[in-house]
């Protein structure tokens, strides 16, 4: 059977192809020259290299086999010798390829069907390459789209021709889409997959909210207003944190707009989700208290290196600043970034009473003083013994009802006392099998070194292997919910830098690395110079001892001759005696 397609038809498939695809034409041409090769293979040989070209502008089809310009004839499918190639080439030479003009092909039933299949392959991919390439970076952008289908809670969605998918997880609870609804969510993740891109949609994802706002507050898409963050219980509340780059807007009031219009489009697209419109700061203290509005707070405490915040709130207000079952300060949380723990101002003061209680209970037992004494001390703000031991005496002299002796007296007994612990630690260290030289990394103590050992670091090749959570701790966020783990010396009041220091300063003892990588620019070039210098400093003594050399060296001379002069004359005058 003869081709069915003139040279106009063609192209005009060509076309035709690349517009309902939306992908290049040349790309459809080349699929067409890829069909014809692979047919003209099946009625030449499927060793023969054949070439095939379509002309873009008129249609016409032109067929080649290639052949290798070779010295020895091995295969003539594919090779040609010297001396035929210049008949078809005059300048043909050694390892060029020639090509032989072969007539047009005519396409059976399996060949037109076999270059139909390499046909609908190529256009398959080219349509899958140009749906990534378009939505690759597209990464939080809002769509548009209909519902083509929903399967088991999954919608499946028409973005102009390609398909996306939201997942029921990504859905807001109870609402429910057919298809032919109109449906608008954001890009979250596009992945390139076997069967194709696959795209991702969102109408929970926390960025969905913001590019909202971004649409319907003009200030926010301008720039002059920043989302911070976002926090979002889907279907239900959510904390939106917005500053403003002008003193003379007003960030939360241009978010809700006149009337509410603004923030209430967003509601109404989010299903009646409640959103709180945070101010943000600078300051986390003030940043947190704002966040867990509309909850007064009395007091907060702040402990930066875990990033984790006491809120002390009215008894009347705990209620409100938890939220039903925990959402408020969840998202709160979420919000900032902080691990927020609330109490009321009952239960900081029980749990105050009760640290007090246990301070004085330890400096009872371990300065055998009365709880008058042991009181006292607590009041003043003392909480270890290691604090009573090494402050000035005058401090400890300095409360009412003691003097110099009574101060010098505690501070025997606390003295006393560490030590006693020092030596029952060390024993245990020792029984622990850690080893002598972590005792000379700075930074850690006995009471360290020991519950490094009950964990199995016993040496400075175990230590320097560690990582920083390893020592501290870390904590982990999944779905609003913060899971801490604990490190092996949590327990200790020691940061994330002073544990890291401590890692470094074992490797270097261990050989890893060398302690100049650890110093900063400036350090390094101080270390360098005087480096330079004890050199200055070894060459000048050199030169200084080679010169003493010299002249104890000289002084010998001088002193030799001087001995031998005397004798002489020693001799002389015995031998006129004579």
């Amino acid at each position: 059977m003869a081709i069915s397609a003139n040279r106009l038809e063609l192209l005009q498939i060509a076309d035709a192809v690349a517009r309902e695809k939306s992908i290049d034409r040349m790309i459809v041409i080349g699929a067409m020259e890829d069909a014809i090769q692979k047919a003209a293979r099946s009625r030449y040989g499927q060793e023969t290299e054949i070439k095939a070209t379509i002309n873009p502008r008129t249609g016409e089809t032109r067929l080649e086999r290639l052949l290798e310009v070779v010295d020895v004839v091995e295969d003539y499918a594919t090779q040609i010798s010297l001396v035929d190639a210049k008949e078809k080439k005059p300048d043909a030479q050694i390892g060029d390829i020639v090509s032989d003009l072969l007539p047009p092909l005519e396409f059976g039933r399996i060949s037109a069907q076999s270059a139909k299949q390499v046909i609908v392959q190529k256009v398959r991919e080219a349509e899958r390459d140009h749906q990534y390439d378009e939505f690759k970076d597209r990464q939080f952008d809002i769509v548009n789209g209909q519902v083509k289908r929903v399967e088991y809670g999954n919608v499946t969605v028409d973005l102009s021709g390609s398909e996306a998918i939201v997942r029921r997880d990504e859905l807001i609870a109870r609402e429910a889409f057919r298809p032919g609804d109109r449906i608008r969510a954001i890009i979250y993740d596009v992945r390139r997959e076997q069967r194709g891109p696959q795209i991702f949609l969102s109408r929970t994802h926390p960025q969905f909210m913001a590019k909202l706002f971004a649409q319907e507050v003009p200030e926010i898409y301008d720039g002059i207003i920043t989302i911070k963050s976002v926090a979002r219980d889907p279907g239900s509340r959510a904390k939106i944190a917005v500053v403003s780059s002008d003193s003379s807007i007003d960030p939360v009031g241009a978010c809700v707009g006149m009337r509410g219009s603004r923030v209430q489009a967003v509601v109404n697209e989010l299903q009646g989700e409640k959103i709180d419109i945070i101010p943000w700061s600078e300051d986390p203290a003030t940043f947190i208290v704002n966040a867990l509005q509309p909850a007064e707070v009395a007091k907060v405490v702040l402990d930066e290196d875990s990033e984790r915040i006491e809120v002390v709130v009215p008894n009347d207000q705990l209620s409100l600043a938890i939220g039903r079952r925990g959402q408020n300060v969840r998202l709160a949380s979420q919000l900032t970034g902080w691990d927020i723990d609330i109490m009321t101002e009952e239960e900081e003061s029980e749990r105050r009473q009760k640290e007090f209680n246990e301070r004085a209970q330890l400096f009872m037992q371990a300065l055998d003083v009365d709880d008058i004494v042991a009181q006292l001390l607590a009041s003043e703000g003392f909480t270890s013994i290691e604090e009573v031991a090494y402050v000035d005496a005058s401090e400890v002299s300095d409360i009412e009802g003691f003097d110099e002796d009574t101060a010098l007296e505690i501070q025997r007994r606390a003295n006393e006392y560490l030590e006693a612990e020092a030596e029952k630690q060390n024993e245990e260290r020792i029984a622990l099998g850690v080893s002598d030289d972590l005792l000379e990394i700075s930074g850690l103590t006995l009471p360290m070194l020991v519950a490094l050992g009950h964990d199995g670091i016993k040496t400075i090749e175990d230590l320097a292997g560690c990582a920083t959570d390893d020592l501290v701790g870390w904590t982990e966020r999944h779905n609003g919910e913060v899971k801490r783990f604990k490190g092996v010396l949590s327990d200790f009041d020691i940061s994330r830098q002073e544990a890291e220091d401590i890692i470094m300063l074992t490797r270097v003892a261990a050989g890893w690395i060398d302690p100049s990588e650890l110093l900063s620019e400036e350090e390094a070039a101080e270390y360098e110079q005087m480096e330079a210098e004890d050199d200055d400093e070894i060459d000048l003594t050199d030169e200084m001892s080679d010169d003493i050399e010299a002249d104890d060296s000289e002084e010998g001379d001088f002193e030799d001759d001087d001995v031998s002069d005397e004798d002489e004359e020693d001799d002389s005058e015995e031998e006129e005696k004579d």
